[in-house]
C-alpha cells in the first residue's frame, strides 16, 4: 500500500501472519491508519526508513529475523517505533521478556480484534510521549485505533 496524505498513522507489519493478516488489515483499515507489510528483514528496514513507523507488529515465529533483532533495529531509529510480539504460543515468559527487553506489548493468537485495538491504541500513546531525538514526526489526526 502507498502512502497518501488520508494516513497520519503507519504501522508495519512484518513476518507471516496469514491467519490474521486479513483482520489486522481490517482494523488498522478501519481505524484510518496505513498498514505496510514486510515479510522480510530487508524488506521491512525499507519501509521504516521509507515511512514514518509508529508501530512495528512482528512475529516471534519468524526464523530469519527474530523478534530481538528487530528490536535492535528499531532502537537505531529517531524516533522509535513501538515493538508488539506475536505469538501463538504467547505466555507470561515471553511477555515478560519482551517487555524487559524494551519491546512494548504481546498479541497472542489467534487474533481478537479488540485486543488489537487496546494493544496498538496504547503503543501508539506510548510512542507519541517519547522523547525524540529529531524533528521528524508524523502529526496525528487521530488518537486510537478504533
Amino acid at each position: 500500500m502507498k502512502p497518501n496524505s488520508e494516513f497520519s498513522l503507519c504501522a508495519l507489519l512484518v513476518g507471516e501472519h496469514e491467519k490474521g493478516r486479513l483482520l489486522l488489515r481490517e482494523v488498522f483499515r478501519d481505524a484510518g491508519w496505513l498498514l505496510l507489510e514486510a515479510r522480510d528483514r530487508s524488506e521491512a528496514l525499507e519501509c521504516i526508513d521509507q515511512h514514518p513507523v509508529h508501530v512495528v507488529i512482528a512475529s516471534c515465529e519468524t526464523g530469519e529475523w527474530s523478534w530481538k533483532q528487530v528490536l535492535d533495529n528499531l532502537r537505531r531509529r529517531d524516533p522509535q517505533p513501538q515493538l508488539i510480539v506475536t505469538c501463538r504460543t504467547a505466555d507470561e515468559q515471553l511477555w515478560s521478556e519482551v517487555l524487559n527487553c524494551g519491546g512494548y506489548d504481546v498479541l497472542p493468537h489467534p487474533f481478537q480484534r479488540e485486543e488489537i485495538e487496546r494493544v496498538v491504541a496504547s503503543a501508539r500513546r506510548h510512542y507519541d510521549r517519547l522523547p525524540h531525538r529529531t524533528t521528524r514526526r508524523v502529526s496525528a489526526t487521530r488518537t486510537s485505533v478504533a
